[in-house]
């Protein structure tokens, strides 16, 4: 098991110079701000993708996967270069949005209430990622939006599990880092990864990650890791980074239907070490 882990680590590492190296020439990254009338919001999107792969495109030859990554409350669009390189490489469109405004309201969390009262906050979110659908439409018609797969890291990964809970149709993959509040999808309609943490303070409500056998009738992932909630971003370190960069690449890896994986109850984390519920 070390050794496995070792060996994944070192990809993971070999993988992250590649993607970095990559993105200072191949990526094309731009920044756009679209105006949705009826809401009277900015809705603004970081999008990342790879020249050649914008190029072919545009000009009709192929149709590009589409991934939508969802920032963590207080942490912007912008800082979470990391994901958005590597899915890039791999020849998606990458499209981060800004869901929250410095005017919006903040968010609070109210016990008892469904999603601790933090619905308001996936409803605007659900509602940005359709807008931002229906606009980058217009300027990139040959990107594949019905097959959408959702990266989200805490409350941005509830707004991803909470889209594809309303929106099931338009869902290819699911990855979530640490979300907290809104209960994992268990139909087994698409494959789900969700890294988590082990912090003192993050911890997920009751009843949102699946037990064991759930999980493994379902098709989803789950990597326990001894990383702190707020190190799930371009703010951590390398090494955690590099570990969720592989982790990632494998599971994109795996085309088998959810339905047909199985999986490995997860182990207990020890510090500095990863335990896999991963399918085989």
């Amino acid at each position: 098991m070390k050794r496995g882990i070792g060996i994944l680590l070192s990809l993971g590492a070999l993988a992250t110079v590649a993607y970095f190296t990559a993105s200072k020439w191949a990526i094309h990254h731009k920044t756009l701000t679209f105006h949705d009338p009826q809401r009277n919001r900015p809705v603004a999107v970081d999008i990342a993708v790879r020249r050649d792969r914008e190029m072919q495109a545009t000009a009709a030859m192929i149709t590009l996967p589409v991934a939508i990554l969802n920032h963590g409350n207080t942490v912007k669009f912008t800082e979470y270069s990391f994901l958005a390189n590597l899915l890039a490489v791999r020849g998606y469109m990458v499209v981060s949005i800004q869901h929250d405004l410095e005017t919006d309201e903040p968010m609070v969390t109210k016990v008892g209430e469904e999603y601790a009262g933090r619905q308001p906050q996936y409803d605007r979110g659900t509602a940005n990622i359709m807008f931002a659908i229906d606009e980058l439409r217009k300027i990139q018609p040959n990107s594949d939006y019905r097959h959408l797969t959702l990266v989200g890291h805490s409350n941005g990964g509830d707004i991803s599990m909470y889209f594809a809970k309303h929106h099931p149709d338009l869902i290819q993959k699911v990855v979530t880092l640490d979300n907290l509040r809104v209960p994992f999808i268990t139909e087994g309609k698409f494959k789900i990864l969700s890294v988590r943490s082990r912090d003192p303070v993050f911890k997920a409500d009751p009843g949102v990650v699946p037990d064991d056998d759930m999980c493994r009738k379902a098709g989803i992932t789950l990597i326990k890791t001894s990383y702190q909630h707020n190190d799930l971003s371009d703010r951590g370190p390398d090494h955690v980074k590099f570990t969720i960069q592989a982790i990632l690449d494998k599971f994109l890896d795996d085309d088998t239907p959810p339905t047909a994986v199985e999986t490995k109850g997860p182990a207990v984390t020890e510090p500095g070490r990863l335990s896999f519920s991963a399918p085989r």
